[in-house]
């Protein structure tokens, strides 16, 4: 997911560099809500493992 905010990040700077301004401003919306997306789970993840701990090794 953080690797199509990255190409969405890219497309809204070279369509700014272009002129293309409604383009460029659509993908950064949504780089931008990919983004806080990613931060969310992110975040989550971090907070199950802390709360769970490592599981044993099974044999």
């Amino acid at each position: 997911m953080l690797g199509w905010a990255l190409v969405f990040l890219v497309v809204a700077l070279i369509a700014g560099l272009l002129g293309f301004t409604g383009l460029a401003m659509a993908s950064a919306g949504i780089a931008q809500i990919l983004f806080y997306i990613f931060v969310v789970l992110f975040v989550v993840s971090s907070l199950i493992y802390l709360i769970r701990g490592r599981a044993p090794p099974t044999v």
